[in-house]
């Protein structure tokens, strides 16, 4: 079979590169006798579980570090540990899992190259930072800084999903009033105005033009709102969709520049939590490119350039626009003091921070806008509606 191999040579370097073995047991025997440090390996089938690949797999990786930094530090070890989960475990991809885990530590492998055989389970961040408390016998320190790690990032994720709840469903609601108006009430009161006779004010005619055609073809109306939503429903939840509309969205100066902070924040922690493992500099910033999309993740390949040659850290960074006026001077105190690694998990802190303060902001004033909107589309469509009959009571009198 053949096998697809991220790893980590003598010299620092990240490397791919594809091998031919029988098993995956086999694949990283050949590349530790390489002098490679697997990072994540994928290709080839899985004997227990030949279904695994081919979709995501509902793991909780932060939940599983958490309850294996309990144990571990309850005086278990570290086998024992997650024979424990295993044990605990009800569904049997979790189960399989945690027992293929337990496997490999019984005949000998490390826990990394473990975690590595599952790259759609366990991410390179993750299998890097075990990889590199391996080293130093520090596990369950590795195992707290990435449940910080996560939880900081759950943190200001809660912050943006329960800001944006109220205005979704202000709008949710709005739409449907101002449906449930034109779509049952407008045609109502076309019928009326129809029986009535007279002239009626241009837009109230085209108010009742509406309802008409609402009232004949209501029908179709319904399908093709149906259609409509189903669409947009896919569409969302199409892969590249996301990117696309963060992409969309960067174009408002504003939002963009809060984007761009918000990823940068992500990345600072990632790195900084590699550096504090004892990754060296140019492997972990290779490790987290991925985390910046389009135009920064080729920003930070070129800053990657000036550090392998020799440039400081805290030059290729500014230089490449991958720092703000508080970050860069931060950097050169992290270079001065030689705890980069710690002040790049500070740098993501004072970033969250920014980022928390501009949401509370953007809510506060984003929220009565948005009720403002709708009431006056409301009102309008009221308002315009009752034209006739104000004509109408004038012409009594």
């Amino acid at each position: 079979m053949e096998f697809t191999i991220r790893s980590v040579d003598q010299s620092a370097t990240i490397r791919t590169l594809t091998l031919e073995a029988p098993t995956k047991e086999l694949a990283l025997q050949s590349a530790a006798e390489r002098g490679l440090r697997v990072l994540s390996i994928s290709g080839g089938a899985s004997a227990g579980m030949p279904t695994l690949r081919k979709r995501k797999v509902d793991f909780p990786v932060g939940h599983f570090s958490h309850e294996l930094l309990t144990l571990l530090n309850a005086g278990l070890a570290l086998v024992e540990s997650i024979e424990t989960l295993n044990e605990k475990e009800t569904k049997n991809e979790r189960k399989y899992i945690l027992g293929k885990l337990v496997a490999d530590l019984f005949s000998g492998s490390s826990l990394s190259n473990a975690l590595a055989q599952f790259p759609e389970v366990f991410p390179p961040l993750f299998v890097a930072t075990v990889r590199a408390s391996e080293r130093t016998g520090g596990l369950p320190e590795a195992l707290e800084k990435y449940v910080a790690y996560q939880s900081q990032l759950d943190i200001v994720k809660k912050k943006i999903v329960s800001a944006s709840i109220y205005p979704v469903l202000l709008m949710v609601v709005g739409t449907l009033v101002i449906g449930f108006l034109l779509g049952y009430v407008v045609p109502r009161f076309a019928k009326i105005f129809e029986d009535i006779g007279g002239d009626v004010p241009w837009m109230s005619r085209l108010l009742i033009d509406w309802g008409h055609f609402a009232q004949d073809y209501g029908s179709m109306l319904l399908v093709a709102i149906g259609v409509g939503v189903v669409a947009l429903v896919f569409w969302l939840t199409r892969p590249g969709t996301p990117a696309k509309l963060v992409k969309a969205v960067q174009q408002f100066p504003a939002l963009g520049e809060r984007i761009r902070v918000y990823q940068l924040a992500r990345f600072y922690r990632s790195l900084g939590m590699l550096l504090r493992g004892g990754m060296p500099a140019v492997a972990s910033l290779e490790l987290v490119s991925d985390l910046l999309p389009g135009a920064l993740s080729q920003q930070l390949n070129a800053a990657t350039r000036l550090i392998r040659e020799g440039t400081p850290i805290s030059v290729a960074m500014e230089k490449n626009g991958l720092t703000t006026v508080v970050s860069a001077r931060m950097l050169r105190v992290g270079e001065r003091t030689g705890q980069m690694g710690e002040m790049m998990e500070r740098i993501a802190l004072f970033y969250d921070s920014e980022i928390s303060q501009w949401i509370d902001w953007f809510v506060k004033l984003f929220e009565p806008l948005l009720m403002a909107f709708i009431g006056l589309v409301i009102g309008f469509i009221v308002v315009v509606m009752y034209f006739p009959i104000f004509e109408l009571a004038g012409s009594i009198r």
